[in-house]
């Protein structure tokens, strides 16, 4: 399994990416990340398919994706789930047999294929089918529902599981951007511990990028070594746009894509 944070600049492109579509105003409409209540499939929900139906149809209303039915089947294949991507308004999903007794990750696999949905509806795509699966984890994370993805991490003496496409660090970090800008603290949502620890990590990364220079909260020595390396170039903080300014003197730079407006400093 791989660790760190290898897709870092692919994450960056696709936050800027997604500002880019929705803007600024769009992306605020996701405010609140989805519950692990609305997604849960039980013994209540009086079968494995109306279960899985019931929480499709939660996340096509917190993705705010119009006249889209889902359709969930399971059968044997090799990853957790695949989408039929179509004109709609039916889309049809597929998960792997496993989850017939995994149920409590259903939700994971479902909020991941659903955003493929939301991002054929947009029209937000990159050139490779890698990039676009790394695009649809941080989208799916960063509009509020990714956190189910990195709680489906786990880890124990005998067996692993992880979902999606970003390491669980890089799950952690889009998290992390996303409680920036809403004010969230998931931590209390994870039920695995190594999912936890993987979140405090990519929020840790996170927060470095506040102290690039030319930021100001970057620190004085950091500054001096980017201003005498002549580097007036640096990705938004928020965003990961880059972003490039004067290095003389004190600044505000605004950032076109996600509207932040930065301190910076020479």
């Amino acid at each position: 399994m791989v660790h760190g944070f290898p897709h870092l600049d692919t994450v960056r492109a696709s936050i800027a990416a997604l500002y880019r579509r929705l803007t600024p105003d769009g992306v605020r409409r996701y405010d609140t990340s989805v519950p692990a209540s609305d997604v849960v499939v039980d013994a209540a929900d009086g079968g494995l398919h109306l279960g899985a139906q019931r929480a499709a149809r939660a996340l096509v209303r917190h993705l705010r994706l119009p006249d889209a039915r889902m359709v969930v089947g399971f059968r044997a294949m090799e990853h957790a789930a695949s989408v039929e991507l179509t004109a709609g308004p039916e889309y049809f999903v597929e998960l792997n047999d496993r989850f017939r007794t995994h149920r409590r990750d259903i939700g994971a696999a479902l909020a991941h294929e659903v955003t493929h949905v939301l991002l054929h509806r947009l029209g937000l795509t990159f050139p490779t089918t890698a990039d676009n699966e790394i695009l649809t984890d941080v989208v799916t994370t960063y509009l509020g529902a990714g956190w189910l993805l990195l709680d489906a991490f786990r880890q124990d003496g005998v067996s692993s599981q992880k979902l999606g496409y970003l390491t669980p660090e890089e799950f952690g970090y889009v998290l992390a951007k996303r409680a920036e800008v809403f004010g969230e603290d998931p931590s209390p949502w994870f039920t695995s511990a190594v999912a936890y620890e993987a979140w405090v990590r990519g929020r840790a990364e996170a927060a470095r990028d506040w102290r690039r220079p030319p930021l100001a909260a970057a620190g004085w020595a950091a500054r001096r070594r980017a201003r005498a390396a002549g580097d007036g170039v640096f990705p938004c903080p928020v965003c990961g746009q880059r972003l490039r300014v004067a290095r003389e003197r004190r600044v505000k730079a605004r950032c076109g894509v996600c509207g932040t407006v930065l301190e910076c400093a020479p």
